[in-house]
């Protein structure tokens, strides 16, 4: 199992560091659009105080970093942990623009990276816990890193069916290309999507009052059609699909097209979104 762990791990570094990702640290502003939705449910979740100290797991380019640090303020500290290098520099630019000097990223594979026993009051983390290779060995070294009377705040994706803003576009185009198959359980977008999983994985990391509560965030996926299948060409399942299927360049366009005709369907005044299905997930160390 630890041989197999530790493969994958660094299956997910090379993914995270691939020219395949690239775009979730060049693209950070388009991707905060689609995700706007869910950064309220977590800060209300979490509930961060002033003067806390709080870990941000999987930070990506930092935009929940400077939402943490906002929140707890000058007299508190705020660390984020990625392992992808292109959107850490990312993070540590936006934060040197910033007046958030209690904030902090670092380069670092949470699941293993050895963090000051004790030193953080909230865990915390928007879709970056879904990857980890083993994941109660991941959360067990995190906990570590809670103060006693600390408490965590993630969220994670419900179900595919109960996240039409991912599934519904991969659907409108599966008589094209279709994704590779992949096991419920391996890392992944929706890894978490079983709460009795969920339960399992914090409760064998010693985590206690586990908690699951539904949000449905509106994901807005772009102004008008163009830029959602725009977007979903470049970041989103389809583009994954296009990928593995190694298509060719008219494959693409007829792709492309098929997302258009889909989000016209469902474009609006504020422009297209699809509802999101999201896990928030609560926890004591």
């Amino acid at each position: 199992m630890a041989e197999d762990a530790a493969t994958i791990a660094a299956q997910q570094r090379e993914f995270w560091n691939s020219p395949a990702t690239r775009v979730w640290a060049d693209e950070h502003d388009r991707i905060d659009s689609v995700l706007a939705g869910v950064l309220p449910h977590l800060l209300d979740a979490a509930a961060p105080q002033p003067g806390e100290r709080v870990l941000d797991v999987g930070c990506g380019s930092g935009t929940t970093v400077l939402a943490f640090a906002e929140r707890v303020g000058p007299a508190g500290r705020v660390l984020g942990a990625d392992i992808a290098e292109a959107s850490v520099a990312v993070a540590n630019r936006r934060i040197a623009d910033s007046d958030q000097a209690q904030a902090g990223v670092i380069l670092a594979d949470a699941a293993t990276h050895a963090f000051e026993p004790r030193s953080f009051d909230v865990l915390t983390s928007r879709f970056g816990v879904m990857f980890f290779a083993d994941p109660v060995a991941a959360f067990a070294n995190l906990r570590g890193a809670l103060s006693p009377g600390g408490r965590v705040a993630l969220a994670a994706f419900r179900s595919p069916a109960e996240n039409p803003w991912a599934s519904a576009p991969l659907a409108a185009i599966r008589h094209l290309v279709a994704p590779p198959p992949t096991e419920p359980e391996a890392p992944g977008q929706f890894a978490f999507a079983d709460p009795a999983r969920v339960q399992r994985i914090l409760a064998g990391a010693g985590f206690r009052d586990v908690g699951l509560t539904q949000a449905d965030p509106v994901m807005r996926l772009g102004e008008n059609a163009e830029a959602a299948a725009e977007a979903a060409m470049t970041l989103g399942p389809a583009r994954r699909a296009l990928n593995a299927a190694n298509a060719p360049p008219e494959l693409w366009e007829q792709v492309r097209d098929t997302l258009r005709a889909f989000f016209r369907d469902h474009e609006g005044p504020n422009g297209v979104s699809l509802r999101g299905g999201i896990w928030l997930i609560t926890a004591c160390p």
